[in-house]
């Protein structure tokens, strides 16, 4: 009896920290190797990265009022961090010393900055390193001299097209327009086979809900309040003797961070990394997942980035010329009915389902 008393203890314990809901999402998306091709298996570790990627957004947009349209650069530098390193572990790199497009180029050395990519640790380092480092140099000075707004928006999506152009013109150092592909191997395991790409969708859940924990910590925390007060006005904030950008600043290169990480965890699954995803669009559908899952919801923000991804993709399969116009209808449809997001609308469903929600909605009115 005791002992059962006590697993009832860490049961009750457990569910405080990881509600029912919440651990039945956790343990079905570990299982869904044993139930998915590979092919729809690695489909979904690539929502999963998108998840990450939009839990950053929604931490600065939702939860800061700061409208990012250029997050995709933050991604992909985070994928080209991984994608040099995974080059590196080719073949023919071992073999000559140099990536296939660099000798496609005309060069006959490997580029300095290349080679420390070689070392897997070293890698992780940057792909958390040099996204913050250039959020830093963007977002610093701007907060700094007071760009926000719309300002910052457009700041943003000029960062996006700008540096999209650049990567395409440096064919010899980041495969240009094709981008990096051919990968064989990562940390010595193989891409091919089924337990490694297993494994890269089971790291990948794991880093999601983590990511997805600590924002939840951060955002109830006296942080977490005043980046809220940021949102709701900034002015009196100041007034109270804060000042903002610091704070500002911060979220942004954890933002930053969090969608370097994701980016890492893209390439071995999906195979490629190109300029493209650094462009205006890209950014753009990031912040479609959050505002169709619902700003300063950080569930709506995953939920978000699934419904949009598989909606698209099913859309994609069937009507491959006419799938734009569908998803601009659904967009339209959640903002005029749904403003705030896909994760009201499982609140108002949680609410009409469970007594006690109906009872504290009537003691609320």
């Amino acid at each position: 009896m005791k002992i059962i008393d006590n697993i009832i203890k860490f049961y009750k314990s457990i569910s405080k920290k990881f509600p029912v809901t919440t651990t039945f999402v956790i343990i079905l998306a570990l299982t869904m190797p044993l139930a998915l091709s590979q092919f729809r298996l690695a489909l979904i570790g690539k929502f999963v990265t998108y998840a990450i990627v939009a839990l950053g957004l929604d931490l600065l947009w939702g939860y800061t009022g700061i409208l990012s349209l250029g997050h995709g650069v933050y991604f992909s530098l985070g994928a080209y961090m991984m994608a040099m390193h995974l080059k590196t572990q080719t073949t023919d790199f071992q073999a000559q010393g140099l990536a296939d497009f660099m000798t496609w180029s005309g060069l006959t050395k490997l580029p300095w900055f290349w080679e420390p990519f070689s070392n897997f640790a070293f890698t992780i380092i940057m792909v958390i390193v040099v996204p913050v480092l250039f959020s830093l140099v963007i977002g610093f000075p701007a907060f700094r001299s007071g760009i926000k707004g719309v300002y910052f928006t457009i700041l943003t999506q000029a960062l996006a097209l700008s540096l999209s152009i650049f990567f395409i013109g440096q064919q010899p150092y980041t495969g240009g327009t094709n981008g990096i592909t051919g990968f064989e191997s990562i940390a010595g395991f193989s891409l091919y086979k089924g337990e490694t790409k297993i494994a890269l969708y089971i790291i990948s859940v794991i880093i999601l809900f983590l990511v997805y924990f600590l924002s939840k910590l951060l955002i109830q925390s006296k942080t977490g309040r005043i980046l809220i007060a940021i949102r709701e006005g900034e002015n009196r904030l100041k007034f109270l003797g804060y000042d903002p950008v610091s704070y500002k600043v911060f979220i942004y290169a954890l933002s930053a961070a969090i969608a370097g990480i994701a980016g890492a965890l893209f390439v071995p699954q999906v195979g490629i990394i190109n300029p493209s995803a650094m462009g205006i669009l890209p950014s753009v559908e990031i912040a479609i997942w959050v505002a169709i899952g619902g700003r300063g919801t950080l569930k709506g923000a995953i939920i978000g980035a699934f419904v949009v991804n598989i909606v698209k993709t099913s859309l994609s399969e069937t009507f491959p010329d006419a799938w734009w116009y569908v998803f601009g209808v659904i967009f339209i449809l959640s903002v005029m009915f749904l403003p705030k997001g896909l994760g009201s609308l499982f609140e108002k469903i949680k609410t009409l389902v469970s007594p006690v929600s109906r009872k504290e909605a009537v003691d609320e009115k």
